[in-house]
């Protein structure tokens, strides 16, 4: 079985087209028909099981069902590689290929192009062989707003981040204290099943013990034999100057224990940047917008305007015009080592009222500097 070619809708029995609920209807059906708890006599079922589970997998995420449907329309599962034992095999191309030397193996570095598209849907590479090596956990993708500042400036951020992690009352066997588990009969306690898929052998964590290869016959209470906690994990992360909206910062070994002691996952961080009521940012210049009045305007004068490092006092000269610009150098964004500057925009206000005594003035000075109104 695990050397012959198998379609996954096939497998699930659904159409190439099904929904994700479709999708899950059927798995959930045959996964209950198949279960090794219920056909413990039955090794064909624990094997149509290994199936259902993989096909599961691979078909209820829509990135890596897309990439699935690609090599499936290309042909790429089409029995390339090693057959039935003292045989030979040809890649796809007809008679123009050449044979397969029987004692060829298959890496995803041999595929090319395509061993990209099976190693982010199989993640081959990470558990090529399960006697030797441990499965590395899942990393973990979370957004986290910072303020404006903060991803101009850059500095120190705590963040909560939601992971699991190995339970302390049972040290992340899943069993209750004091309980022996038992050899996982799903995989024979090595934590993972294989399965054939056109000539290749994937391996996965194995879904009926999370990869422990054991099964507690009492589960821990804390737990409820998973083995694994849902909780907040804080830490100091350190923004770079000049983060952008949506910019991506990895922090390795921070993401989902791996089974059986295996390496952690990395933690993707994304950065949302929270909009600032004065400031805005253009590349690594920021700009903003200040009231003057018009007198201020007219005969010039002093101003003090707000920076991301503090107040600066900005001279006005004498007849500056609404929606003038002006320069404050090297308080921008800082990046690469070097700082934007920040522009202010004045913008003249006119009183919306006047008393009497104003507005006469005001014609006054109309008449003399010959206005018209």
């Amino acid at each position: 079985m695990a050397n012959r070619a198998k379609d996954l809708y096939a497998i699930l029995g659904v159409a190439e087209n099904a929904t994700q609920e479709e999708i899950k209807r059927a798995y959930r059906k045959l996964a209950k028909q198949n279960h090794p708890d219920a056909n413990r006599d039955n090794p064909e079922a624990a094997e149509r099981f290994k199936e259902v589970s993989e096909a599961y997998h691979v078909l209820s995420s829509e990135e890596k069902r897309r990439k699935y449907d690609e090599m499936r329309r290309m042909g790429s599962f089409g029995g390339f590689g090693r057959g039935t034992a003292g045989r030979q095999r040809r890649p796809p191309g007809g008679a123009g290929g050449q044979e397969v030397p029987e004692g060829f193996t298959f890496d995803t570095r041999d595929l090319g192009g395509l061993g990209d598209i099976f190693g982010s849907i199989f993640d081959f590479g990470r558990r090529r062989s399960r006697e030797t090596a441990s499965t590395r956990g899942q990393d973990v993708e979370f957004a986290v707003e910072i303020p404006f500042k903060l991803a101009a400036r850059g500095g120190r951020l705590p963040v909560s981040v939601p992971v699991s992690e190995p339970c302390g009352i049972c040290g992340g066997s899943g069993a209750r204290p004091g309980t022996t588990p038992t050899r996982c009969p799903e995989c024979g306690g090595s934590g993972n099943i294989s399965f054939g898929q056109g000539g290749f052998a994937v391996t996965r964590p194995c879904p009926a013990c999370y990869g422990r290869g054991s099964i507690p016959t009492d589960p821990c209470p804390s737990c409820e034999g998973r083995g694994q906690i849902r909780r907040q994990r804080r830490l100091q992360v350190t923004v770079p100057p000049g983060v952008d909206d949506g910019s991506k910062l990895r922090l390795a070994g921070q993401g989902e224990p791996g089974p059986m002691g295996g390496a952690p996952g990395d933690l993707h961080l994304t950065f949302r940047v929270k909009p600032d009521r004065f400031f805005r940012r253009e590349g690594q210049d920021i700009h903003c917008t200040v009231p003057i009045n018009i007198a201020q305007a007219a005969l010039g004068s002093k101003i003090k305007v707000r920076t991301l490092d503090g107040q600066v006092v900005l001279r006005i000269p004498p007849g500056t015009q609404s929606n003038t610009k002006f320069r404050i150098r090297g308080q921008g964004v800082e990046k690469g080592g070097r700082r934007g500057d920040q522009l202010v925009r004045v913008q003249v206000t006119v009183p919306e009222r006047l008393d009497p005594e104003e507005e006469k003035l005001m014609r006054d000075f109309a008449r003399t500097a010959d206005l018209k109104y």
